[in-house]
């Protein structure tokens, strides 16, 4: 006996589920390359490498042009497919994720920035193990709250939003660093000054990468945490 023929109602209801899966694969296909991106950044960073520095510019109009394909991708389910519940959270966060994705290649293209300037001077200081490890740790929470997002999953939402205070700190650190090195040696300033910028934009990385795991934290869980909210809460009820 055969199957019974599936009803229009069962298949506008599978052609949102793989609207919504290819969505969801849109935005990890945004993360990897703006992750690539930050990757090529530093490394042309760390090796003075101008040349590498230029093939992030580049790579910054894909990123762009995947936020703009992310957006009217979403605004067409909101619009045509009236999402209820948590489909419904996950379409509206998904153009405010795809914003700060977009916004992480910008930060991507201005340490590459900072390396064409770095490579073109002949006063070299080098940080470099410093500058390196808070490239890995955002590099890492900007994967993490990605996957946090697309799995709603809570607790790896709110572990990266834990480690932003360890990247906030190295941040301080080398600010540390940069500052003694140029009160010893004013022939370093302008290098110091261009590495305090590169460390400044691995910060915002961190930052933006903090929003989407709270944005995950709100998606699996209903919770608001952005700016303590939660903790407020609590002391509200008390």
């Amino acid at each position: 006996m055969n199957p019974p023929p599936e009803t229009a109602a069962s298949l506008g209801f599978r052609h949102f589920h793989d609207q919504l899966a290819h969505l969801k694969q849109r935005l990890l296909d945004m993360s990897d390359l703006a992750t690539s991106l930050l990757d090529v950044s530093v490394d042309a960073l760390l090796s003075r490498d101008a040349s590498m520095a230029e093939a992030v510019v580049t790579g910054d109009r894909d990123i762009d042009a995947l936020e703009l394909e992310i957006e009217d991708k979403a605004i067409a389910l909101l619009a045509l497919q009236q999402p209820m519940a948590r489909d419904l959270r996950f379409i509206v966060a998904a153009i405010k994720v795809s914003n700060d994705i977009e916004r992480v290649g910008d930060h991507a293209v201005n340490i590459a920035q900072s390396a064409s300037r770095l490579a073109a001077m002949s006063t070299v200081i080098t940080p470099d193990p410093e500058i390196a490890e808070m490239a890995r740790r955002a590099r890492q929470m900007l994967r993490d709250s990605l996957t946090a997002f697309v799995r709603a999953d809570g607790a790896l939402g709110r572990n990266v939003c834990l480690a932003d205070d360890e990247v906030d700190a190295m941040h301080n650190s080398l600010f540390r660093i940069l500052v003694t090195h140029m009160m010893e040696d004013a022939r370093t300033i302008t290098p110091s000054i261009e590495l305090f910028l590169v460390s400044r934009n691995l910060e915002r990385v961190a930052d933006l990468a903090t929003n989407i795991g709270e944005d995950a934290v709100f998606l699996a869980e209903g919770k608001q945490i952005k700016h303590h909210v939660e903790d407020q809460h609590a002391i509200d009820r008390r």
